[in-house]
């Protein structure tokens, strides 16, 4: 059996996160452009999960709204006795129209939200929830708050959509411990908005998604959808940059949100167990060289709401 790899951690609130954290979406459900391989069966997750933890992984990030993924994760913590040592980032299910405009039955459908994530995942106190909408955020965080004072979760936080001054209004609120927010090589909205240095400041988590642009900062050029075939150039770009600086894209792509300063967590996901054994060996190797990082930010200009949002792609 492969041996332990030491992952960094980082110190966040009163925990120890690593800096690597495992995205389980893929565990409950086909995702991304470029999946090929659909949900794999429990003991492929399992073994995933397992070779994380021996990795030094002890963040998992899932939600209410990823098929089976929180059952999965919450089997494999009890099959795998790792309940207690890992730090899991769950999120409420998206409510409805009806549930925003009723305060009773959005308050219902918040704490029966975190009833249910609490039974998939086989934890009496979670240690991370986020809203996985802002506009549910700005109404119910109260709920979460008072789920929190009863001891059913630690930690209240947002995941946030594309639009970085809505998540700069969260830093503002005391209540707000994490925000998980969409970065990638192609991506640099919220940074270039001055987010991650605010969070800084403001001592809040911050865990960076979608770090391959669920497949577009990988996939073949040739199978890029016509539809975003605006960032062709820019890919081409990244290419060269990596090649010339001796790695791949995908350590390009992992290793430059890893160095980027207000950086709490960058999650990744896998479809089998040498996805996983990959990535640790990325973040093992640490932050991009300066120049590289450099090289990067000057190759990649303001791209399009359209290219960099999957909720506006079309075939």
């Amino acid at each position: 059996m492969r041996g332990p790899v030491l992952m960094d951690t980082v110190g966040w609130q009163d925990l120890e996160i690593s800096r690597m954290m495992l995205g389980t979406v893929q565990l409950g459900m086909p995702y991304g452009i470029a999946n090929r391989r659909g949900k794999p069966e429990y003991p492929e997750a399992l073994a995933m999960i397992e070779t994380a933890i021996e990795g030094g992984v002890n963040g998992f990030d899932t939600a209410a709204s990823y098929g089976e993924s929180e059952k999965v994760l919450g089997r494999a913590m009890r099959d795998l006795g790792v309940s207690d040592r890992v730090v899991v980032c769950t999120k409420i299910r998206v409510l409805t129209e009806e549930e925003r405009k009723n305060r009773g039955e959005g308050r219902a459908a918040v704490e029966a939200s975190v009833t249910e994530s609490q039974r998939r995942l086989k934890l009496d106190c979670l240690p991370v929830v986020l809203f996985h909408r802002e506009e549910d955020a700005v109404l119910y965080m109260d709920v979460l708050e008072d789920l929190r004072a009863r001891g059913r979760l630690r930690y209240i936080g947002v995941s946030c959509d594309n639009r970085p001054h809505h998540a700069g209004d969260f830093l503002e609120d005391e209540r707000v411990s994490a925000l998980q927010i969409s970065a990638s090589l192609l991506d640099r909205r919220y940074e270039r908005a001055g987010l991650l240095d605010s969070a800084r400041r403001h001592e809040t988590g911050v865990f960076i998604r979608s770090v391959f642009l669920q497949g577009l900062v990988l996939m073949p050029k040739e199978s890029i959808p016509r539809s975003l075939e605006e960032v062709l150039p820019v890919r081409r770009s990244l290419d060269r940059i990596a090649e010339d600086a001796g790695i791949g894209m995908h350590e390009m792509a992992l290793r430059a949100m890893l160095g980027r300063e207000g950086v709490t967590s960058v999650l990744t996901g896998a479809e089998t167990v040498e996805q996983v054994r990959e990535n640790l060996e990325v973040f093992e190797r640490g932050p991009l060289p300066a120049d590289v990082v450099a090289a990067v930010d000057a190759a990649v200009p303001s791209l399009p709401e359209a290219v960099l949002t999957p909720s506006m792609w079309r075939e």
